[in-house]
């Protein structure tokens, strides 16, 4: 009997020695798997742009090997490009405010687009270059600015928060700017559309782990021109460039 135990545990420790090395291989086969099979994506990602920041989703699938079909849901900010921000020297300790400024501006966009692989990555990593465009609803935001006034009686301050109007506010007047929230319930929408191009580069080994940066433009249009600064012309078209970094998942059904 004992002349089979030192066999015994050849055959063990063989069988061990083989999960090790089937477990050290398989991420390696499933990569290539991976490359070959994956049919679906979702993406998270922020960006930055010329006039605001802002967060994105994307979703899609694949439409032929190096073609791509996707919807993407997008919430940014708008700064006009004469924002300044100021304090007023007659108080030391007022807050800073932007002059003139009428109202906050957002865009909640929608839509839908494609994405075309100019080379793959090969299977032991390097960046990946795509083209892409959407295009569809865009949704103006804004919200009115509110700042603090100082409504002066017998040379006492008195300091309310009121909505900012040009015709009565001004650098004598204005104490700083207001609290974000107020003027939550007095937003207003503006339907438009909106369109998109630019540049994907996707880098990583993984090909079903995302890593990309995404340069590019959008075009906002609103038949309903928004007001941003005062005695400034309303504006219809937004135009503002991008550059974001996104981080994702692909996947098969």
């Amino acid at each position: 009997m004992h002349k089979f135990i030192p066999a015994i545990f050849l055959c063990m420790l063989s069988s061990f020695s083989l999960s090790c090395y089937a477990q050290k291989e398989s991420p390696a086969l499933s990569d290539t798997l991976d490359n070959i099979l994956l049919e679906r994506q979702w993406s998270l990602g922020v960006h930055i742009n010329s006039n605001g920041w802002g967060l994105k989703f994307r979703k899609g699938k694949n439409l032929a090997f190096l073609k791509q079909f996707m919807w993407e849901i997008e919430f940014t900010t708008y700064k006009a490009a004469k924002e300044v921000k100021t304090v007023n020297p007659n108080y030391s300790d007022s807050k800073s405010f932007i002059y003139g400024k009428l109202n906050y501006v957002y865009f909640l966009r929608g839509g839908i687009g494609f994405q075309h692989i100019l080379n793959r990555k090969p299977y032991w990593g390097g960046v990946q270059l795509s083209y892409l465009y959407y295009g569809g609803l865009s949704v103006g935001i804004t919200k009115p600015v509110y700042l603090y006034i100082d409504n002066k009686t017998n040379n006492t301050d008195q300091i309310t928060q009121e909505r900012y109007n040009p015709e009565i506010h001004n650098l004598e007047n204005i104490y700083g700017r207001g609290a974000f929230l107020t003027g939550i319930l007095n937003l207003n929408f503006y339907p438009g559309i909106y369109g998109k191009g630019g540049l994907d580069f996707e880098f990583g080994t993984r090909n079903r782990v995302i890593k990309a940066m995404e340069i590019g433009a959008i075009l906002d249009y609103s038949p309903i021109p928004i007001a941003i600064m005062a005695y400034n012309p309303k504006q219809s078209l937004f135009l503002t460039a991008y550059l974001s970094v996104s981080f994702g998942k692909r996947y098969n059904k």
